[in-house]
């Protein structure tokens, strides 16, 4: 029996190069790629272990039921002295 999951991944450039990738629903879950291809590869073996993981020990998985997190730019201006 196959069941399908489905997390956010979030994708952030790092400073030394390639991407960091962690789960806004699963705390301290997170992994890094070289490239965005290999970084989705390495996100998807990520959560595919966590989630065995669980299942082997009979633990329920973590919810998405807070809904989407919404990424954007926050601009904000400061004066110099």
């Amino acid at each position: 029996m196959t069941r399908e999951f489905s997390y956010t991944a979030v994708f952030e450039p790092a400073e030394e190069g390639g991407y960091v990738v962690y789960f806004p629903a699963i705390p301290n879950l997170a992994t890094q790629g070289e490239t965005l291809e290999e970084a989705r590869a390495m996100a998807a073996d990520c959560l595919k272990g966590y989630l065995r993981v669980l299942a082997e020990s009979g633990e329920v998985p973590p919810s998405e039921a807070r809904g989407t997190p919404i990424s954007e730019r926050v601009r904000v201006e400061l004066e110099t002295a």
